[in-house]
Order: structure tokens, then C-alpha cells, then sequence
């Protein structure tokens, strides 16, 4: 592998001092040049070290489009082409990303222990689809309270509607979202604002339509097997030329578009087996940009694994990646609100369940799984809060559903003001979905625009075949379909109608809490005790903080239950309702209440209580309340 710059990037084509720099990585390829359009003419490369071919010259200036030729025979997309203006199979734009002004000096990014997470997809968060029109929504996250916002994988994919999980130039980003110069300014109004900004990447797998990278090299391996076929080769011959590729891709989204955190997709797909993993060498890459910078950022990773090794630091045989979602949370909490306990809702037994995820973030962590029919999990109990994404809904959860049914369409309004709540009083990071904050009705369903018959075609049966149990429920929507890409797109004029407002106004409510109280806001594991009573479905969250105690009261049964509140010194005052009518709720619970004094809780409802600042610092749980917890 050439040496990583982690000051510029080398693949691809890159501008310095007037000049042009060209790398291309094609070990097999007997000659290697850059075809060139307007005026059409080629440049040969020159051979290198490991495979690459390289070429430095001043006959290609930003702006120009271009494909590389292949042994003089055919020419293709540039693999590290950082603009695809004429879709996946036309040719690349060279673009000089250092000529873009930034105007995010002062920006320092959020502490990963404050961040508020709202998960968007560029093309569906605005009738527009671009990053001009969610710049225009900007103001509206800030009301809403989030510290920053997520956004769905954004490398070039064919036509124009996509998930961005078929994205197949890791560089490119998508030209009809703005393309790499609309990116930038988006980062550098969120930053203006200050929100930061992450972004979903996909390093386990590439798409299918215009993935052009075998002529290359040996990017994949039939040594490992994954879900969309042999694994990127991480590990394999000639593996060092795809590890560059992959850290050169990292190093360029915080680096050259000031990206904050990446979120990397599925990295238990990842396969490789060598001596220094790709998340740990991409975690020491990422360590030295943040020395030379001077700006931290976070690597957060979807994982279903449950094993720490991946959100341990190097020197403890971990990974060094910073944070991962938390499905288990998820599931645990679905079920718990009425999910049918099957497919991979069958390991989850409700309450109790989510009582250990509040202190365990797994709930598998060494049990045996019935629905993977093994022992499976190691536990977290040394990772702080602040390493686990929580959330009651996210793009997968709900879009992999066969109609796309958000949690509107699928409990009441209580529950969800319940669901929304057990989420943001959790002591882990909380993930929000677009519009679950008002209540979105329109589902976020599966939606492609590939060009290739056959591709649209086995997408259709695939869809059809995954859902094939639930076609008394209905037709599977037809992912090529203008209308379910449509469809799927917010309707921000419900924000101003009720009973969407006042959902808004009580997610408002509930993230300034989580703000403002220090027993919320500190993400300590330790300092917390829960309570079930499986009869009721009643849980009891006890938060502590040197300054204060926070208790919070949660009904998931259709009925009216008595609950007392722990003991405590000082009185407990209310600061927030669910059921209140203030939040169009049947009716609220008093506004303080004593230690050990029953409260009333609505059916489907959470009363949050706290203690008066300053008189709670020597609350520890007691082994009386931790009997009462059973899992």
C-alpha cells in the first residue's frame, strides 16, 4: 500500500499548484490512461509501485469529464471519481474540492456525549430532494432542539431515487442531491448553525448497477461470503490497494467536507481477518487528522454482533470505533408496545427486556438467542452511555417493514409519546427518525430508479419473496415506482395541524429536558435503577446526578395503574406529563408527590419527576428497588 496522506487525496484526480494529479489503482491492467472529453484526447499513465498507474500533467483542469481506459481496449468510470453528473455508467468530473470557501472556523463539533440525533434521507426530508432545500429546513431542527443531524449514504447511485445503500462510487456524491460542492455548503451552513453534521457510509458491500471495480483490481474475494455476495477484500491478495481505498474515502469526508462523524454501515459484514482489522487501521488514521487539525471527530458503527471489541479503544483490544446503534433497545421497547414477538422480535420478551437494555444496552449479552440458536453476546458493562444510539424507530425499522409503516400507523398517540419518551429519558444517545416528531403518517417505503430491466426486475421479486407470509396484508409496493419514492416524502404541512403540532411541541419539551437536567444529561449507567412490575407492564427509570435525582413513570398497558414513587428526601416535582391534556392526554398526575406516594398512571403514559437541585448527591440504589428488578 503507497503511504496515506492524511493531509490530501491521492486516488482519483486531485489539483495542486496548477496541476493535475492522477492515480489510479489497476494491479492486473497492462496500460492505464485518462480519456478525456471536450476536446476528446488521451493521456497515458505511468506505472507504480503496488500496482498503481499515476500521471501528473496540465492538460486537465476542475471541471472536465473524463473515464479511464483500460489496457487500450474499454474505459469506465473513474473508481475514485468524486463527481458523477451523468449517473453511475457516464463519465467523471474532476473536481478540486479545496477551491470551496469555508466559513466554519469557529466551529468546534458537539462533544459525542451531547449529540441528538435526527436521521434524515436528503431525497424524501423535502419536496425538493436536495441539500439546498434541507439547508432551507435548518432553522426548523434548531426549534426542534437536535445538536445534529444524520444523513443517508450519499455516493452516487443509479437515477435519481434510492435509499443510498445501492451507492457504488464511495467518493461521488449524488448529483441530483447538489453533488460534491452542494454537500460542502450544507456541512458549512449546519456548522453555521450550529449542528453537526454525520453521514452514513457503506464500506461492507457496493452496489450492483455500474460497480465497474473488478476491471480495476481485485476489490472483492470469494474468501468471504456476505448478503450481497463475495466480500470486499480486506484481507485477501492485493487487499492493501482496498484498504487505501476505503481510509482514503474516511480521511476525505472529514478532511475535504468537514464532516463531524461517519456512521459506517453494517460492519459486521466487514470480513477481515487481518492482523490490524480495517476500523482500527481507519480509527489510528482518523487520530492523527485529529492531531493535525485540531478538530475531534466520531466514528459510530451499526453492529449486530453485541460485542464491545468494536467500540473498545485499540489498547484494550478494541477497534476504536466511538459509539454503535443499539437494535436491542429498539426491539425490547417495540415489543414492549405491542410488536408481534416474531421473526427477529422472537428473542425479546417486552419489559423485562427493555429494563436490561436500560442497563445492560444489550440484552444478549452471553444468553442463549432462540431465534439465532446460539449463546450470543459478550457484555458492555465497562462502555460508558455515551457509546450506545437508541431510538424508536430509524430508516431501517421502519422501511424494511413490507407497507413502510411508521409508529403512527402502528400504535396510538399515547404510545407513541410514551415510545418517544423512554428513548430521550434513556441514559444513551437518542436517534430520532424524520417526522417521527410530528407524527408523520406517509410510511418511508423501499424505492430504486436503477436502469437495468433485469435489476428492477429481481429487486421486485426480492421484495415480494422477503415479504411472501404477509401478502393477505396487501401488495408489496413496487420499489421502481414513482409513486412509492413519492410517497415516501414528508408532508411538512402537517407540522402546522393537530394533533401533529402538539407532538412537536412535546418532542421540544422532551429534548429541553434531557438538556437542561443534569441527571438526564449525564450519561452514567451507574447511577440508575429500574423497576418492573411485569403484571402492570409498569417500568420505573431512576436517574442520579450529584445535583438531582430524576424518576420517570411509564404505563405500557391500556389501563389505568398505581405506581409509587421511590423514596426520597426532598419532594418529587413533576416536569413532564404525557398524559396531560396540555398534550391532548386523558388527564395528568399530580404536580409533586412525596417519597413512596402512589401515582395514578394513564394507560400508555410517562410522568417524569425530579428531585430540587443540589439535595441528591448521596442517592445510591438500594438493595431493596434492586430486588424488585427482574429481567
Amino acid at each position: 500500500m503507497q503511504t496515506v496522506d492524511i493531509h490530501r487525496r491521492a486516488l482519483g484526480i486531485t489539483f495542486q499548484n496548477g496541476m493535475a494529479r492522477v492515480l489510479v489503482w489497476a494491479p492486473k491492467a497492462d496500460s492505464v490512461a485518462v480519456m478525456l472529453e471536450n476536446p476528446s484526447r488521451t493521456l497515458p499513465l505511468e506505472p507504480q509501485e503496488y500496482g498503481y498507474w499515476a500521471l501528473t500533467t496540465d492538460q486537465i483542469k476542475p471541471g472536465d469529464l473524463y473515464k479511464i481506459l483500460l489496457n487500450q481496449e474499454e474505459s469506465f468510470p473513474d473508481p475514485a471519481s468524486v463527481g458523477q453528473p451523468k449517473d453511475v455508467h457516464g463519465p467523471s468530473e474532476a473536481v478540486c474540492l479545496r477551491e470551496f470557501t469555508w466559513k466554519d472556523q469557529n466551529w468546534t463539533n458537539v462533544p459525542l456525549e451531547e449529540y441528538l440525533i435526527y436521521e434524515l434521507h436528503v431525497g424524501t426530508f423535502t419536496p425538493e430532494g436536495t441539500f439546498a432545500a434541507l439547508e432551507g429546513k435548518l432553522d426548523y431542527l434548531k426549534e426542534l432542539g437536535v445538536t445534529a443531524i444524520e444523513i443517508m449514504p450519499v455516493a452516487q447511485f443509479p437515477g435519481d431515487r434510492n435509499w443510498g445503500y445501492d451507492g457504488v462510487y464511495p467518493y461521488a456524491v449524488q448529483h441530483s442531491y447538489g453533488g460534491p460542492r452542494g454537500l460542502q455548503r450544507l456541512v458549512d451552513a449546519c456548522h453555521r448553525k450550529g449542528l453537526a453534521v454525520v453521514l452514513d457510509v457503506v464500506y461492507n458491500h457496493m452496489g450492483p448497477e455500474g460497480n465497474y471495480f473488478s476491471r480495476f483490481g481485485p476489490y472483492f474475494t470469494a474468501k468471504h461470503c456476505t448478503p450481497w455476495g463475495n466480500a470486499l477484500n480486506f484481507d485477501d491478495a492485493w487487499c492493501d490497494g482496498v484498504r487505501q481505498y476505503f481510509i482514503e474515502n474516511v480521511l476525505m469526508w472529514f478532511r475535504d467536507f468537514h464532516i463531524d462523524a461517519l456512521r459506517l454501515d453494517a460492519v459486521h459484514a466487514i470480513k477481515d481477518f487481518s492482523a490490524v482489522h480495517i476500523l482500527q487501521q481507519i480509527r489510528q488514521y482518523v487520530d492523527q487528522l485529529e492531531t493535525a487539525t485540531g478538530r475531534p471527530y466520531h466514528l459510530l458503527v451499526e453492529s449486530d454482533l453485541n460485542d464491545p471489541r468494536y467500540i473498545n479503544p485499540p489498547a484494550l483490544g478494541g477497534y476504536g470505533m466511538q459509539a454503535q446503534w443499539v437494535d436491542e433497545f429498539h426491539h425490547a421497547l417495540r415489543v414492549t408496545a405491542g410488536e408481534e414477538p416474531r421473526g427477529y422480535y422472537s428473542d425479546f420478551n417486552g419489559i423485562q427486556h427493555l429494563a436490561k437494555s436500560y442497563q445492560d444496552a444489550y440484552v444478549y449479552d452471553g444468553q442463549f438467542s432462540n431465534h439465532r440458536k446460539r449463546a450470543f453476546g459478550l457484555s458492555a458493562g465497562n462502555n460508558p452511555g455515551s457509546q450506545f444510539i437508541v431510538f424508536s424507530q430509524n430508516h431501517d425499522q421502519v422501511g424494511n417493514r413490507m407497507l413502510g409503516e411508521r409508529t403512527s400507523q402502528l400504535v396510538s398517540f399515547e404510545m407513541q409519546k410514551l415510545m418517544a419518551g423512554a428513548v430521550l429519558v434513556s441514559p444513551y444517545l437518542p436517534l430520532l427518525f424524520m417526522g417521527e416528531e410530528w407524527s408523520e403518517s406517509n410510511p418511508f417505503l423501499y424505492f430504486i430508479s436503477h436502469t437495468e430491466k433485469d435489476l428492477v426486475e429481481a429487486v421486485r421479486q426480492g421484495r415480494k419473496s422477503e415479504f411472501a407470509d404477509f401478502h393477505g396484508h396487501g401488495e408489496v409496493p413496487d420499489p421502481f415506482a414513482v409513486e412509492t419514492f413519492q410517497q415516501s416524502k414528508l408532508q411538512w404541512e402537517r407540522l402546522h395541524q393537530d394533533p401533529h403540532q402538539t407532538m412537536f411541541r412535546y418532542y421540544q419539551t422532551l429534548i429541553a429536558l434531557r438538556k437542561q437536567q443534569p441527571a438526564l444529561r449525564q450519561l452514567s449507567r451507574q447511577h440508575l435503577e429500574v423497576t418492573v412490575r411485569e403484571d402492570q407492564q409498569t417500568l420505573v427509570l431512576r436517574r442520579c446526578h450529584p445535583d438531582q435525582q430524576v424518576v420517570c413513570l411509564m404505563n405500557f398497558s391500556k389501563q389505568p395503574q398505581s405506581v409509587p414513587t421511590p423514596a426520597s428526601a426532598e419532594p418529587w416535582i413533576k416536569l413532564l406529563d404525557s398524559a396531560d391534556p396540555l398534550w391532548k392526554g386523558p388527564g395528568a398526575a399530580p404536580e409533586a408527590a412525596s417519597g413512596d406516594f402512589a401515582i395514578t398512571l394513564q394507560p400508555e403514559s410517562l410522568v417524569i419527576y425530579a428531585t430540587s437541585l443540589g439535595q441528591a448527591n448521596n442517592w445510591q440504589p438500594n438493595s431493596s428497588q434492586q430486588e424488585q428488578t427482574t429481567f
